[in-house]
């Protein structure tokens, strides 16, 4: 390509995904470098809670301590559920029907967690940092061209080289602009606005989630959050007001509140759009870069980890000479990514403020209430539910394996998860059984047979309709 020094793997954005793809991508042996356009860490208001999918990636490399040590405290998460009506063990909201019940889940165990986003980015860039994982902060991508060796890359700081380029810079990502991914989707429909205030009179607001005749309001302890149904804002770029703030807050509301303070504000929408691929040769994209949609169910932050999880360990073997698991990427991830951009769609439909949605509420909430309505949403907006298609006839085959305890041969008992902390794959067996060397044994007392793939994803059981051979060849 060049007499550059070739990288294996240049990751674009410093955000949460793309500093755990760093995280996984130096667990698997693989040397990243990560650039971010940013000089300093944005500091704007982001996610409020990682859903269970992404926690248990996290968790699978021995991130629990930390984000035990960061959950919010438990008068804010009830402040936002206020006046959502009795539910035994409240696990989240569908369109702000507070009917998921934790309890009513298939695995109850497996729940999201209320750690902010900027507290998670200080635990990943903090592990990062551990790992010696080069980030260089104030350099942008100004162009890149690919071939069948690499791509060389052109940025604000002066050309390098990589065999890969992944795009993890956000909705508006400029690596996915500039490879050409089409990126079809919905136009918005919404202006919604979050921001962190202090009101002069703020028992006139009521606590939690309302839908009103003007759209919807969310008030908790220190911050708003607000949606009007009169189409997209002029300029989403444009920065946000404390005036602008206010008058919708007073629109929604039918109030004459005011806002004392505003330490923080951003606008929103309801656009859903999504990568048709999420690979073109030699560069992908995760997390935004390959899918963006309203912050309805908090799902945004969630999908890109698990992104980062199912793409780390394939760029990895892809680095050293496998590059066919990478096509797996897409087809596995895909129809993840356009299953939360149809829910949150519709869970914008269930927020509009008129009486034929109000009628259409009440009947999907009634849904939601049943058993299985409630596993089907809540499985759905965690992630616990996600099933990759491996073409296997068993259930479990191409599920993720939550954490669990295990009694080894030798009377021993460990967690599933303190095994995975250094990634590769894993056999948990009671059986004795020669493997490749990047798959480690779990040798159990008793019990069925599983094969886990480096991102938790259950490869193999003794129930499978293929081999264990198969399987193995096939990852590893």
């Amino acid at each position: 390509m060049s007499d550059l020094v070739v990288h294996d793997v240049v990751i674009v954005g410093a955000g949460p995904v793309g500093l755990f793809l760093a995280i996984e991508l130096e667990t698997a042996g693989v040397k990243p470098l990560v650039l971010e356009r940013l000089v300093e860490p944005d500091d704007g208001i982001k996610a409020a809670a990682v859903g269970a999918a992404g926690a248990e990636a996290l968790e699978r490399r021995g991130f629990a301590r930390a984000l035990d040590e960061q959950q919010v405290t438990l008068p804010m998460a009830k402040a936002a559920r206020a006046g959502a009506g009795p539910v035994k063990k409240p696990g989240g909201h569908f369109s702000a029907l507070f009917v998921i019940d934790q309890d009513l889940q298939r695995a109850p165990e497996r729940h999201s967690r209320m750690v902010p986003q900027e507290a998670l980015e200080r635990i990943l860039a903090e592990r990062a940092s551990e790992l010696g994982i080069e980030i260089r902060r104030g350099v942008e991508v100004e162009g890149f061209e690919q071939d069948d060796d690499g791509v060389r890359v052109r940025t604000s700081a002066g050309p390098l080289s990589a065999r890969y380029l992944i795009g993890c810079d956000g909705g508006r990502s400029s690596v996915r602009k500039l490879a050409g991914f089409e990126f079809p989707g919905t136009d918005p429909t919404i202006t919604g606005y979050q921001a962190l205030v202090e009101f002069d009179a703020p028992a006139k607001l009521a606590m939690g989630w309302q839908r009103t005749p003007r759209g919807l309001i969310t008030s908790i302890p220190g911050r708003v959050f607000t949606a009007e149904f009169d189409g997209p804002p002029p300029d989403r770029a444009a920065p946000v007001t404390q005036a602008e703030v206010e008058a919708s807050i007073q629109r929604v509301s039918g109030t004459d509140v005011k806002i004392l303070s505003m330490a923080k504000a951003t606008r929103w929408t309801d656009h859903a759009r999504q990568a048709t691929t999420y690979r073109i040769g030699r560069v992908l994209l995760a997390g935004d870069a390959a899918h963006v949609h309203s912050p309805f169910g908090g799902q945004g932050l969630n999908l890109g980890l698990v992104d980062a999880a199912n793409l780390g360990w394939k760029l990895a073997a892809a680095v050293r000479g496998r590059d066919h698991l990478l096509d797996s990427y897409t087809a596995e991830r895909h129809p993840v990514g356009a299953c939360v951009l149809e829910n949150t769609r519709a869970q914008v439909a269930l927020v509009r403020p008129d009486p034929l949605t109000s009628a259409l509420r009440a009947i999907v909430s009634d849904l939601i209430k049943l058993p299985e309505g409630n596993r089907l949403i809540g499985e759905m907006l965690s992630g616990a539910g996600i099933r990759y298609d491996l073409g296997d006839d068993d259930p479990l085959v191409g599920t993720l394996a939550p954490d669990r305890l295990l009694t080894l041969a030798d009377g021993g008992e460990v967690r599933l998860y303190a095994l995975t902390e250094k990634g590769g794959g894993l056999f948990v067996s009671p059986s004795e059984r020669s493997l490749p060397p990047d798959v480690r044994h779990a040798r159990t007392k008793e019990g069925p047979s599983t094969l886990l793939r480096p991102d938790g994803c259950i490869a193999w059981t003794d129930a499978s309709s293929t081999s264990l051979d198969e399987a193995l060849a096939r990852w590893f």
